[in-house]
């Protein structure tokens, strides 16, 4: 194999090999009002969608949240988000779709809108702003072909912040019951002799977890 075939081969090879780097999360509960919730309710998880906008929520994070409450021994049933958009068009299409939590209120309170939301069996819709920041980084890493060999030397390092905020309506009363901040902040890490090794710090799913367990226990617990 020649040098510069090492270096392909090399290099996809530690990427697949992603370690842990060192995350710290946080998730702060704010109740407005008593919840709970029937077999038949459901909910659904929505992200900032407006348009033309740079601080859309993603949506691996929205689909995440919903996925992680659909799961495990509480889970709750979840319309999927696009699901939603569609059955309600067009009141909550990106360009349509209310801008801030203040301005649900007066849409979720329309009679044509209401009674399509009493069809879907919605009793809560959660809605999440945030992303996920790179912070700081630094260090240099370099890959090199020679005739002795090919490589890489050095050492990267790279923190990221993930900071999202859940806000939770309670369709049938028209307002709100609380909000669920869940922060994530880790440093991600990558040496390389030779070899590239990456030790990711997985910040965005650590937050996911944490709003989704929280979010869970929040609207499932009666009074």
């Amino acid at each position: 194999m020649n040098p510069r075939s090492l270096v392909l081969a090399l290099l996809p090879v530690a990427m697949a090999i992603p370690l842990g780097g060192c995350v710290t999360s946080t998730v702060q509960e704010i109740r407005e009002a008593d919840t709970g919730m029937e077999a038949h309710e459901s909910i659904v998880v929505l992200g900032r969608r407006t348009l033309p906008s740079n601080t859309e929520t993603e949506f691996g994070f929205v689909s995440c949240v919903s996925r992680n409450m659909r799961g495990g021994g509480n889970g709750v049933k979840v319309i999927d988000e696009d699901e939603f958009r569609d059955a309600l068009f067009p009141w909550f299409e990106p360009r349509t779709a209310p801008v801030n939590t203040s301005d649900l209120p007066e849409i979720i309170s329309q009679p044509n809108l209401a009674e399509r939301l009493e069809e879907l069996g919605l009793r809560y819709l959660v809605w999440i702003e945030g992303d996920t920041d790179r912070t700081d980084s630094g260090g240099s890493l370099t890959c090199s072909v020679t005739t002795a060999g090919a490589g890489c030397f050095g050492f990267l390092t790279w923190e990221n912040d993930s900071s999202y905020e859940a806000s939770v309506w309670d369709v049938r009363s028209g307002q709100s019951v609380g909000k669920i901040s869940s922060d994530a902040v880790g440093t991600s890490y990558m040496p390389a002799v030779v070899v590239p090794l990456p030790f990711i710090a997985r910040v965005r799913s650590s937050a996911c977890n944490s709003m989704a367990d929280q979010l869970k226990t929040f609207l499932t617990a009666e009074g």
